[in-house]
């Protein structure tokens, strides 16, 4: 039965599934357990589960991943109005003349995954650039560290991280923003942590029309003042040492159609990371780490047994000088949300890899509470530079230097962190 025609009724998704994808013990003929780690010693047993790289990180670097039951309730896997959103518009989208998803009377989307039973490559995809962190509003605060190939922290940053829907809004008075039904989002990132770049911050204000770039200011401490960039240069550090770029951005940094050749190239089984993200045991929210030459490469990580991903190839078809050639994604098909990514260089090598952890912000009687439900986000994320063996690893945290804390569906995040004058603000 397709997943999403077994959810509709109540959410239970079992109903899709053999029972030896929905549990690593059975998978494994009780080689591997919730609770076992996934190690260099054993990792051969589940390399069909797992991205490429990933198997390198375990095999040759000291990766371990430790393994958990599977989720069997999909309300756990995404906010939920997102959800209920995807549920109750279901079968409402379509692709118009220009290819932008719109409704039947074609209107701007109105929220929710536009292709819950997504076809082809491009429906996942679409769902993927229209909502990131599936939040009406949304603000992180973000710790960044950056090693090189010997494990050395050379870099350390604090920054936030803020987007805003105008439309498919689904928590947020209206649909639409009215004024705004042209964009699909407002998105900003600034740094406050080190001395050397304060200040620095840069703001994204993205077209309805997926054909068009960006518009992306940003404002440098040293000039005080606002400056217009170049859009198209997606593949490039927003700062020294990192191997984070805006195109990495949920897998999906770019306007959708300045990829293309989008092709689903694999279906089955996984493991990754889609709850246990959240670090209730620090008051921070900090993560530990282990692994790599100084033990601290990689970010403690939980993973279980996804009972079916969806791999999409894509090409960067608006970008004639990307290093890129080509970028494979892994979708869970339950929720269309990117378990994975890797991408290969203009010769075909494997170039870089993006991988984050998800989780519901619940543990026991600890819980950040979004409105009515748990806060459901990413925990944290690995940027891997596989040629030059630089990590890029970084962690949402409670909240950073400046006073500035995590914030989900408040109208005031656009006036504090996605205006002109915002960036003017926090450069000061």
């Amino acid at each position: 039965m397709p997943v999403w025609k077994a959810m509709a009724s109540n959410g239970d998704f079992t109903a899709a599934y053999p029972d030896e994808l929905l549990s690593i013990d059975e998978y494994s003929g009780g080689k591997l357990s919730a609770g076992d780690y996934i190690e260099a010693s054993n990792v051969d047993l589940v390399k069909d589960l797992l991205e490429p790289v990933k198997y390198y990180q375990i095999k040759e670097m000291g990766r371990r991943l430790r393994l958990r039951e599977t989720t069997r309730d999909i309300m756990k896997l995404s906010p939920w109005e997102y959800l209920e959103a995807s549920f109750k518009n279901a079968g409402q989208a379509r692709f118009d003349e220009t290819g932008n998803v719109v409704t039947r009377d074609g209107k701007p989307w109105i929220g929710g995954l536009p292709f819950p039973q997504a076809k082809n490559g491009l429906e996942l995809f679409a769902g993927l650039t229209m909502s990131w962190g599936r939040h009406d509003a949304s603000f992180y605060a973000i710790r960044e560290y950056d090693l090189n190939r010997e494990g050395k922290v050379n870099y350390q940053y604090e920054n936030g991280w803020a987007e805003y829907a105008p439309t498919g809004r689904v928590v947020l008075p209206g649909v639409y923003w009215r004024g705004h039904e042209d964009k699909l989002r407002y998105q900003s990132v600034f740094f406050s942590e080190p001395d050397s770049v304060r200040g620095t911050s840069y703001l994204n204000i993205w077209h309805y029309d997926q054909n068009k770039f960006p518009e992306l200011y940003g404002y440098i401490p040293d000039f005080k003042r606002i400056r217009r960039f170049p859009t198209d240069q997606r593949f490039e550090p927003l700062v020294p040492g990192s191997s984070l770029y805006l195109s990495d951005a949920w897998a999906a940094g770019d306007p959708l159609h300045t990829w293309g050749n989008y092709k689903i190239v694999s279906r089955g089984p996984m493991l990754a990371a889609v709850s246990g993200g959240w670090n209730s045991a620090t008051e921070n929210w900090a993560h530990t780490t282990h692994g790599g030459p100084k033990g601290d490469t990689f970010w403690d990580t939980e993973v279980e047994l996804v009972p079916e991903a969806i791999a999409v190839d894509a090409e960067p078809t608006g970008f004639p000088r990307a290093p890129v050639g080509k970028k494979r994604v892994w979708f869970d098909a339950r929720t269309q949300l990117p378990l994975g990514m890797v991408s290969f260089d203009r010769r075909g090598e494997l170039f870089r890899s993006f991988d984050g952890a998800y989780g519901l912000y619940e543990d026991g009687d600890k819980r950040v509470m979004d409105g009515k439900h748990p806060y459901w986000s990413w925990g944290h994320v690995h940027a891997f530079d596989v040629q030059s063996g630089k990590m890029t690893r970084i962690e949402q945290v409670a909240s950073m230097s400046g006073g500035h804390k995590m914030m989900v569906n408040d109208h005031a995040i656009y006036d504090r962190y996605l205006t002109n004058g915002a960036l003017r603000s926090l450069g000061n």
